[in-house]
């Protein structure tokens, strides 16, 4: 079984912090973290993927529990679930930058197929 990372956070704050970047990373279709947080937001946001190319309605109503911005959801199952319908998984890349100006942290991109 897969274990979650933690990221030095709470969970309630974790939670909600990858909740915030699947929710941006579906908005903007890229986003800009570090290498950790990109794996563990590439895991949820493939599953919201998954949930989309479902296309039903309970998958709908998963995928609004989850991701705070309804129409990011209508944009889900509606433009981006339907350009991965032949593909089964991997519709995420992390891309690395290499170290944070500030602490050194190692940056990535994660960004949609």
């Amino acid at each position: 079984m897969a274990t979650l990372r933690k990221l030095g956070r709470r969970t309630d704050h974790r939670n909600a912090m990858l909740r915030n970047q699947v929710t941006s990373l579906l908005k903007h279709g890229r986003v800009e973290t570090t290498v950790t947080r990109a794996k563990e937001t590439q895991r949820m946001a493939d599953k919201m993927i998954t949930l989309g190319k479902k296309g039903d309605l309970h998958a709908r109503r998963q995928a609004l529990a989850y991701i705070y911005d309804e129409d990011i959801v209508t944009k889900l199952f509606d433009e981006i679930a339907p350009n991965y319908s032949e593909r089964n998984g991997g519709y995420t890349r992390v891309l690395k930058l290499g170290p944070r100006q500030g602490d050194g942290a190692e940056m990535a991109i994660l960004e949609l197929v």
